[in-house]
Parts: structure tokens; C-alpha cells; sequence
């Protein structure tokens, strides 16, 4: 008798732990007030992967080589930023939403941003309102799994959680200049480019989303790529282009009240916006005081100096010239950054002093 009470327990605790594990098996249901997942939305500044997996472009050896020793998609020597910000919430680094073979549920949220990506034309590949709906339709079919039972996914709370990072807009700008418009008519699309940014947020907003982080763009006329290609040469006193930068914190600043405004509209939402600019032009131009040399200076590439840079001759390719592993170089490519320099700006990014309002990365790990 003893015995079969015994086993009847057994059954019953048994039983009660499989339903409670169930009803929490979507990621997001067993602590709704901690967010299990980030999704990012942007350019080749936060691609983990998107243009290889999407395109199947090579991103050839010695991208990767610092942190991975190898190549992981990635336009740098080692981590990005956004690698170096999952880190420091002790999150794996984030998976390609196009990425075939990862095995991934994407149970810490996906990477939308791919290289080369701009806000506009809004529907070609892959610009930010292509990343949108690309989101959409992975929430409502990941919803659909989960509703049929499907274990180890984002649940609808898991989505609500989230924090939502974007960094977009540097190639709309640079783009335009490369097209050759006028300075005048840089100037004249930003509104264009910051209402795109302006819908994907509420797109998102609507869809649950509270929790957003948005990056700035950094100082344009300061990346060798540019300025090896760029004939006029209107520098200021670091070797910078200042027309390009001028655009770049006329955007910013567009951008800076376009998140005042939605946080005066979005009921609820919590809108960081963090002053990447102001971190790399302090970098580039204060490079020594940080233990680097040549800002202007490309590590992989071709040609030597002032810049190091050739078009015909990337990094990766046939021929590049690459500096020795270690060196402290800002520039990786011509226009992606150093993983040394990446760890400088996560660092800076991570002390809230650039960021409006100064709220910390992890606090949306505790709210």
C-alpha cells in the first residue's frame, strides 16, 4: 500500500513538473520581466554574418582572425560592437536571421542588419523596412510554432522583453555623396531617411516592442575608404572630410529629436539614444592618448600611406596587405573598424555618458 501511495506521488510530482516546464517552454514565459533576446536591425557596422549567409559573398581570411581565426562574415579582424554588447549581458553572440545552417531556435534574438544597408529604396534588400518585415513575418511564424506546442522559441512575452537595437543610416548618407549629389541635396533626403527610421520603430512599437536602443552614425569623413576616393578635399585640421561630417551630425541631430519625439508619443516605449559620433571622431582624433597609431590608416589593405586604401584591392582579396596581429590600428577595411577599436567604443557605450537618457545596456535585463 505504502509502495503504490509512493508511486502515485512520484506520478503526480511527475506530472506537475512536465506541465509547469511546458507552460513555460517559450522563452520569455519563466521571467517575463527579463529579456531573453535582442534583435538588431542595421548595416555592415552590426552584420555577424547576413551578407554571406544572404548573398553568399565571400568575406574572405583575415576578416575574423583576432577572436575567432577565422572568418565568420564579419567586416572586421575580431568582434563587433554588438558582439562586445551581448557579451557584457552574458548573451551568445547573435545569429544571422539569414543564416541556413546555424541549427539556431533563436531563443536570444536574431540579426537582421546585413552589409550595406540603407533606409532607402525602402524595398530593396536589405533595407531597414525590408529587415522589418522580414521580423514580422519571423515573429508571427515563430507565434504559429509556439501556439501548436513548439518548445525552445520566443513566446509573444519574449518579443514584448526584447530590446530592440538600431543602427542605421550611415550608408544612406554616404551613399548619396558617392552618387555624387550635392552637399545640398545630402542635406535635403536626411528627413526622408530619418522617417524611414521613424516607421520601422513604430512598426515595431505596434507589433509589442517597448525597449529600444539607437545608434548614431559616426564622423563619415574620417574613413579612409572615403577619403581615398573622395576628390575634393575640404579637410579640417585631423584629415577629415568635414563636409561628409557635417551631413553625419546634421542626421544625428535629426535623428536625436526624432527619438524625444517618440518617446513623447509611444506610450510606454523606453528610447536610448547613444552618440556613437562623438566616441569615434574622439577615438580617431585622440588616437595616441588610446595607445593607437595611424586613425587614418587602413590595417588590411593596399597601397601604403596616407591611407592605405585601394578599391581594387580589399581586404581578403588577392594581394591586400595586412598589418601585423596586435597593432593598433582604427581602421580595419577602410570603412569597419579594428576589434581593438570596437572594444574601445563598447566600453564607452556601455558607460552610459553618451547615451540620452543615460540608462545603462543591462537595465533592460532588470526591467
Amino acid at each position: 500500500m505504502l509502495h503504490f501511495q509512493s508511486l502515485t506521488f512520484l506520478l503526480l510530482l511527475l506530472l506537475f513538473t512536465f506541465s509547469s516546464s511546458s507552460s513555460s517552454s517559450a522563452i520569455g514565459l519563466d521571467n517575463p520581466n527579463k529579456p531573453a533576446v535582442l534583435f538588431v536591425f542595421g548595416d555592415s557596422n552590426s552584420d555577424t554574418g547576413g551578407l554571406a549567409s544572404g548573398l553568399g559573398f565571400p568575406v574572405n581570411f583575415p576578416n575574423g582572425r583576432t577572436f575567432f581565426h577565422r572568418s565568420t562574415g564579419r567586416l572586421s579582424d575580431g568582434r563587433l560592437i554588438i558582439d562586445l554588447l551581448c557579451q557584457s549581458l552574458n548573451l551568445s553572440f547573435l545569429i544571422p536571421y539569414l543564416d541556413p545552417l546555424s541549427g539556431t531556435t533563436f531563443t536570444n534574438g536574431a540579426n537582421f542588419a546585413v552589409v550595406g544597408s540603407s533606409t532607402l529604396p525602402k524595398y530593396v534588400p536589405f533595407s531597414l523596412n525590408i529587415q522589418v518585415m522580414q521580423f514580422l513575418h519571423f515573429k508571427a511564424r515563430t507565434l504559429e510554432l509556439v501556439a501548436a506546442g513548439a518548445r525552445n522559441l520566443v513566446s509573444d512575452e519574449g518579443f514584448r522583453n526584447a530590446l530592440y537595437l538600431i543602427d542605421i543610416g550611415q550608408n544612406d548618407i554616404a551613399d548619396s555623396f558617392a552618387k555624387n549629389m550635392s552637399y545640398a541635396q545630402v542635406i535635403k533626403r536626411i528627413p526622408t531617411v530619418i522617417t524611414e527610421i521613424e516607421n520601422a520603430v513604430k512598426s515595431l512599437y505596434n507589433q509589442g516592442a517597448r525597449k529600444f536602443w539607437v545608434h548614431n552614425t559616426g564622423p563619415l569623413g574620417c574613413l579612409p575608404k572615403i577619403l581615398s576616393l573622395t576628390q575634393k578635399k575640404d579637410l579640417d585640421s585631423f584629415g577629415c572630410l568635414s563636409s561628409y561630417n557635417t551631413a553625419a551630425r546634421l542626421f544625428n541631430g535629426a535623428l536625436q529629436h526624432l527619438t524625444q519625439k517618440l518617446r513623447n508619443q509611444l506610450n510606454g516605449a523606453t528610447i536610448v539614444y547613444v552618440d556613437i559620433y562623438t566616441i569615434k571622431y574622439d577615438l580617431i582624433t585622440n588616437a595616441a592618448k588610446y595607445g593607437f597609431s595611424n586613425p587614418l590608416m587602413v590595417c588590411c589593405g593596399f597601397g601604403g600611406p596616407p591611407y592605405n586604401f585601394d578599391a581594387r584591392v580589399p581586404c581578403g582579396q588577392p594581394g591586400n596587405q595586412v598589418c601585423d596581429e596586435g597593432s593598433r590600428y582604427v581602421s580595419w577595411d577602410g570603412t569597419h573598424l579594428t576589434e581593438a577599436a570596437n572594444t574601445l567604443i563598447a566600453s564607452r557605450i556601455l558607460s552610459t555618458a553618451y547615451s540620452t537618457p543615460k540608462i545603462s545596456f543591462d537595465f533592460f535585463t532588470h526591467h
